[in-house]
């Protein structure tokens, strides 16, 4: 297939720059058999029932871009300039990979300061981003971004608005609990206390797992053949519980539905060796696409992708493209808002 497959034209007024208050007041367009119902989304318990079990991705985004200033010693003696961080993921030695602004005026063994006496080391330099070591880890160093750090916003609205104080509420799921992320598994957006209280009383169930989404979630697919393109890894975690809740729900005939594709791709991939899920932990790099065989997902709630996206094709892997085509000239025809701060969807293959 070919990324051509996967564009549509989509206004710019539908694209979402904040979300609707409170939460569960998005519009929520269900799918379920071919026909497409328009509801909002604290409709959602009419159409899930008792036994079905919502897979959650807990994890919790961290403040991830940070300002700082370079240090260089010259014969002319120090000086600072502006330089601008994004951290995008954490090795197990405690060094993060991040993108700069400007990457390419810093030099390998320079210091960047940051607020709060924080301080980071360039040890790397390359195609993927540049390497920092910092002078706080731990929970000192969570403490620290925390405090200075800024909402990492997909590009999409960082080029409209920067981002405030109230996205570190808007961009955080309620049920959040594993710092790691840099980027939201934004379907999850759409819960609160509430909801979770009203499905909770409905009979259905939750799981909970770990994918913490990265920077590449927003990488743009740049092959024309889509079967070329390379997914970037995203470290996540099947639990033994959640792994043997899903079974059991199945067994029982209930339907697994992940809440975001993150959770679905997480949960695919901890049932790509036996056909079954079970317990998981790794890095994973599985990209979903148009004939892809699913073994532990029966339906998906997702915002609305970008055009000629991965998350597309993957939306496309479970319901077809013709009907994910329909769904998204729907969407449009009836102003939908789309992408991360957008209304979300309930669909079944």
């Amino acid at each position: 297939m070919y990324l051509s497959d996967f564009d549509f034209n989509l206004p710019e007024e539908l694209i979402a720059l904040r979300p609707l208050k409170p939460r569960p007041s998005s519009r929520l367009l269900i799918s379920d058999g071919g026909d497409k119902f328009d509801h909002h989304f604290s409709d959602i318990c009419d159409y899930l029932q008792a036994g079905d079990r919502l897979v959650l991705n807990n994890t919790k985004v961290i403040p991830a871009r940070l300002n700082g200033r370079r240090r260089r010693i010259s014969d002319q003696g120090e000086t600072f300039a502006a330089v601008e961080i994004t951290l995008i993921s954490c090795d197990a030695q405690g060094n993060w990979l991040s993108l700069a602004k400007p990457a390419r005026r810093l030099n390998v063994g320079e210091e960047i300061y940051f607020d709060l006496e924080l301080i980071a080391t360039v040890i790397s330099k390359n195609t993927e981003g540049v390497g920092l070591s910092f002078n706080k880890t731990g929970k000192e160093f969570d403490d620290v971004i925390a405090n200075i750090g800024i909402m990492p916003l997909p590009p999409y609205i960082a080029a409209k608005r920067p981002a405030d104080e109230q996205d570190h509420d808007d961009y955080q799921t309620v049920f959040a609990k594993e710092l790691g992320a840099v980027a939201a598994p934004t379907a999850s957006l759409h819960f609160d206390e509430a909801l979770m209280d009203k499905l909770n009383a409905k009979g259905i169930t939750f799981s909970e797992v770990t994918l913490h989404v990265g920077a590449g979630t927003f990488l743009p697919v740049k092959t024309d053949d889509i079967s070329a393109h390379k997914m970037h890894s995203e470290w996540g975690h099947v639990s033994e519980q959640a792994a043997t809740e899903i079974l059991d729900t199945k067994e029982q005939g209930g339907r697994v539905i992940p809440v975001g594709t993150t959770a679905l791709r997480l949960i695919e991939t901890a049932a790509r060796d036996t056909g079954q899920i079970q317990a998981w932990t790794g890095d994973t790099d599985i990209f979903i696409k148009p004939g892809f065989q699913f073994y532990a997902t029966d339906g998906l709630i997702t915002n609305f992708h970008l055009p000629k996206s991965t998350l597309l094709m993957l939306v496309s892997a479970l319901i077809g493209l013709d009907r994910t085509r329909e769904i998204y000239e729907h969407a449009i025809e009836k102003k939908y808002r789309f992408f991360s701060y957008g209304d979300g969807s309930l669909l079944f293959p």
